[in-house]
C-alpha cells in the first residue's frame, strides 16, 4: 500500500505536486492555483467552482495515469469570481511568488491571501454600506467571551456576559464569520444554530494568557488597563483567536487597528433575533417590502450607512446621550443651508474608513491615494464649517475632528512624485 502511494506520488507532474502540497495545508479551502495567466481548480476544488461560478469543468491528465477535474478562468477576472466564491466558505489565492521569466525550473507558488468571508479587503467582495465583522466566541462555563473585528474599517469590539446575552450581541452585529473552539462546537450550534458562517479552530487558540500578550504586543502595550478591558478574560481569551486567525490567513498588516472597545451592557437596549425580525428593521417580511432602515437611510456615505446600522442595532438607554444627537438633528432641521454643506462634503469624502485600512495593509492603489488625499482636505472643511456652526453638540464634535495636515502633506509629495515618475516613463 505504502509502495503504491508513493509510485504514484513519483508520477505526479511537478505541477500537481506542488498543488497537492499546497492543497494539504488548507484542505477546508477552495484554492485557486495561478499558473501563466489564469487562476485554475483541481479535483473537489474545480467541481464546486465550476458550480458556483458557472464556467466550464474539464478533465486532465494528472501525470499518475488516471485523470483530474479542471476549471480556471482568467486572473485579470479575479474580482468578478471572488465574491461569487466568498459564499462558499474560505478562498485561498494562491499566487506565483517570482517571475516565470526568471527560472528555469517550475515557477514558485504560495498562498498569498486566505480570503473568507469575515475578512476581506476586496470591494467587490464587500458590502459598502454593511460591516463585515468576523466574530469569535469562546465559552467558559455558563458566560461567554465574545469580539468583533472588521479588518476593512479597523473596528475592534469586545463583550462578555451569559449566553444569551451574546447570542443578542452577535444577532445585532451580524458578522459574516465566526470562528470557535473545535470542542465547543455543539454549544455554538445551540447558541446560534445554523444562521452564521463558522470555523472552528484549536482550543490553544482561545488561552487567556496567549490573548493577553498578543493584545499587548498588538497594541504595544503593557497592559490593558487603557482600554477598560484588563479584567475581561472570556473576551481578552476570544481577542486572541482573531489574532492568530489573522495570523495564519496572511493577514499580518493590521497597523490600522489601533483601538479595542469595550460593549458596555448597560448602556444599550438589547433587542433579540425575534425582535428584530418582528420589527423588520433590516429586512422586511415581505415579498418586495421595505425595512425600516430602508426607509429611514438617507445617509451620503457607506460610513453613514454603517453608522446608522450600528445605532438602530444598539439602542441608547443615556438620556444625555439620546439628546445630543437629537439637538444635533434638530440644529439641521433648521439650518438647511449647513446640512446641505455637509452632506455634500460627505458624499464627497466617500468611504475613508475603508481607504485607511487598505493603505495601512498595502493594498491600496494610485486612484485609491488621490481620494484619500481629497477625503483630508475635506475634512478641514467640514471641521471648519461645523466648528462655526451655533450648535454647541456640533461644535465639540468639530473639536475632536483630526485633518492629518502632515499626512496630507506627505501624501501630497508621494503622489507629485508618483506622477512625475510615470511622465517620464511615458517620454
Amino acid at each position: 500500500m505504502a509502495a503504491s502511494t508513493k509510485d504514484k506520488a513519483d508520477k505526479e507532474t511537478p505541477l500537481m505536486k506542488q498543488f497537492n502540497e499546497i492543497k494539504s495545508k488548507y484542505p477546508d479551502a477552495i484554492l485557486l492555483f495561478r499558473v501563466g495567466d489564469f487562476y485554475e481548480t483541481f479535483g473537489e476544488d474545480a467541481v464546486k467552482t465550476a458550480s458556483i461560478v458557472g464556467i466550464v469543468l474539464t478533465r486532465r491528465a494528472n501525470g499518475s495515469g488516471s485523470y483530474i477535474e479542471l476549471a480556471g478562468f482568467p486572473h485579470h477576472s479575479l474580482d468578478s469570481y471572488l465574491p461569487r466564491l466568498v459564499r462558499a466558505g474560505y478562498r485561498v489565492v494562491c499566487d506565483q511568488l517570482e517571475d516565470p521569466k526568471m527560472t528555469k525550473t517550475i515557477v514558485k507558488r504560495g498562498v498569498t491571501e486566505l480570503v473568507t468571508p469575515g475578512l476581506s479587503y476586496n470591494d467587490k467582495v464587500l458590502e459598502n454600506r454593511s460591516n463585515n465583522f468576523l466574530a469569535s466566541v469562546h465559552f467558559v462555563k455558563e458566560n461567554a467571551g465574545v469580539s468583533f473585528l472588521d479588518i476593512s474599517t479597523g473596528e475592534f469590539l469586545v463583550a462578555e456576559g451569559s449566553f444569551s446575552y451574546v447570542e443578542k450581541l452577535i444577532q445585532n452585529f451580524k458578522p459574516n464569520e465566526v470562528i470557535f473552539q473545535k470542542s465547543n462546537r455543539a454549544q455554538l450550534n445551540e447558541l446560534l444554530g445554523e444562521r452564521f458562517y463558522t470555523f472552528g479552530l484549536d482550543d490553544w487558540a482561545f488561552t487567556y494568557d496567549y490573548g493577553y500578550e498578543s493584545l499587548n504586543k498588538h497594541f504595544n502595550t503593557k497592559t490593558l488597563k487603557g482600554f477598560g478591558i484588563e479584567e475581561m478574560n472570556d473576551a481578552i481569551a476570544s481577542c486572541g483567536a482573531i489574532l492568530y486567525y489573522l495570523n495564519e490567513t496572511k493577514h499580518d498588516k493590521i497597523k490600522h487597528i489601533t483601538s479595542i472597545s469595550r460593549i458596555e451592557e448597560e448602556r444599550y437596549v438589547w433587542l433579540d433575533r425575534f425582535t428584530i425580525r418582528n420589527l423588520e428593521l433590516f429586512n422586511s417580511n415581505h415579498e418586495n417590502g421595505k425595512c425600516l432602515v430602508d426607509v429611514i437611510d438617507h445617509t451620503v456615505s457607506p460610513m453613514g450607512a454603517r453608522l446608522l446600522k450600528r445605532w438602530l442595532a444598539l439602542p441608547l438607554k443615556d438620556i444625555d446621550q439620546i439628546n445630543e444627537r437629537l439637538q444635533i438633528v434638530e440644529y439641521f432641521s433648521y439650518d438647511h443651508e449647513l446640512s446641505d454643506a455637509l452632506s455634500a462634503k460627505f458624499g464627497l469624502i466617500g468611504d475613508l474608513e475603508r481607504l485607511i485600512s487598505k493603505a495601512a495593509a498595502g493594498r491600496v492603489n494610485p486612484r485609491e491615494l488621490v481620494q484619500l488625499k481629497r477625503a483630508l482636505y475635506l475634512i478641514e472643511e467640514v471641521k471648519e464649517a461645523a466648528s462655526k456652526s451655533e450648535n454647541p453638540q456640533l461644535v465639540n464634535v468639530a473639536n475632536k475632528l483630526n485633518t492629518c495636515i502632515p499626512l496630507r502633506e506627505r501624501l501630497e509629495k508621494k503622489l507629485k512624485k508618483m506622477l512625475l515618475l510615470l511622465f517620464r516613463k511615458e517620454m
